[in-house]
């Protein structure tokens, strides 16, 4: 994301102008809006013409709108954004009042205004502009026929492709077609890869699986590369991880993360983050209960008892369309960082904010409190 302008009074009222340029941006962009705000972007509009002659015909024009936020739409797997509302400001093309949704496009700046900007929208444009706020971390979960390659960053994971082919078994005596459909199947699966994975940013490629499917296809891939001389596979080899899981499934990567084996190897990236910090939460929960709480009145009193250390908190919570809810959500976060504590905002979209936590904790009186979005 690129941050062109920005002016936001004393008073937290005032506007920003942004660049989403990745898929990711969308996301964050879905998190800044919220219902009444008012966006000006580039948008098409059917328009109905009368010429000199009198015949009405139709044209798509683009022209730029100012709407007032009313329904947002945001599509994960392909991350689009669809912002519905009405316009506010005069057009030459588009009448006071009239109902109009912007699809945000990347590369497409968009000017988005507030009568209130709160600590955690600043907070996310800060996160969303950071340059090195990347995908560190990729991972190949698989299984005989099932591929899911994913791009964790540190804000959600994304699906970037899925191969699915049909593997005969093996007969008796005969186990050629099964041998040459696994061996295509392992080339589509190198070949998405090589499309979808930047080596250049990730740190570590994690290939998981049940059984021994990803060591046949680890061997695959590599002696597939010496064959090809293809030197991006061979000189980033050292970054591949094979790691056990139940299924070739997405949601299996949260168990995948979670796995010690790995975590050490993931010490230096963001994605590893949170699955740490929560994973130590519940075992807390489980060894030292007095010493853990969730839900809102919880966490609220822990905080009035300046016992909070750090605090775990789902960004699904900051999205509530109840205004004076989500202002209860951020005056906790920001009273927490007031008393010298710790937040971190988990995504709905990352591997660990799809269990919806939030936790907390502060030494000398050490509390661990869990907020999810059904409390």
């Amino acid at each position: 994301m690129k941050l062109l302008s920005k002016d936001i009074d004393k008073d937290n009222t005032g506007q920003v102008t942004l660049i989403p340029e990745e898929p990711e941006d969308m996301w964050h962009t879905y998190n800044l809006l919220q219902i009444g705000d008012s966006l000006r972007a580039s948008t098409i509009r059917k328009v109905q013409m009368e010429s000199s002659t009198g015949s009405v015909g139709s044209n798509r024009i683009r022209t730029t709108l100012t709407i007032c936020v009313e329904t947002i739409d945001f599509d994960s797997q392909a991350c689009q954004l669809r912002v519905k509302g009405t316009n506010i400001q005069e057009n030459d093309y588009v009448k006071m009042g009239a109902y109009h949704t912007i699809e945000l496009e990347p590369n497409r700046k968009f000017t988005l205004a507030k009568k209130e900007w709160d600590s955690v929208v600043l907070e996310r444009i800060d996160q969303a502009c950071d340059p090195a706020s990347k995908a560190d971390v990729a991972a190949v979960v698989m299984q005989e026929g099932l591929a899911n390659i994913c791009l964790v960053t540190p804000s959600m994971t994304m699906l970037r492709a899925k191969v699915e082919t049909t593997i005969p078994r093996k007969r008796r005596g005969n186990c050629s077609q099964h041998d040459k459909a696994l061996d295509r199947f392992y080339d589509q699966v190198m070949q998405g890869i090589l499309r979808h994975i930047n080596f250049d940013v990730v740190k570590c490629v994690l290939i998981a699986s049940p059984g021994f499917v990803r060591e046949q296809f680890y061997d695959y891939m590599f002696q597939q590369a010496v064959k090809m001389d293809n030197k991006l596979l061979l000189e980033n080899r050292s970054k591949f991880v094979q790691v056990h899981s139940s299924s070739g499934h997405k949601y299996s990567l949260k168990e995948v993360l979670s796995d010690p084996s790995v975590t050490s190897r993931l010490a230096d990236t963001k994605a590893a983050g949170e699955v740490k910090v929560l994973e130590d939460f519940y075992k807390m929960l489980q060894q030292e209960p007095d010493r853990a709480f969730y839900g809102i009145k919880h966490v609220e009193k822990a905080n009035e008892a300046l016992a909070i250390d750090t605090l775990l908190i789902s960004d699904d919570l900051f999205r509530h369309q109840d205004i004076p809810t989500r202002s209860r959500y951020v005056r906790l976060v920001d009273s927490v960082r007031d008393n010298a504590g710790t937040v971190r905002i988990f995504s709905s979209l990352h591997v660990s904010g799809e269990r919806k936590c939030c936790t907390a904790q502060r030494v000398p009186i050490t509390l661990e409190c869990c907020i999810s979005s059904a409390s």
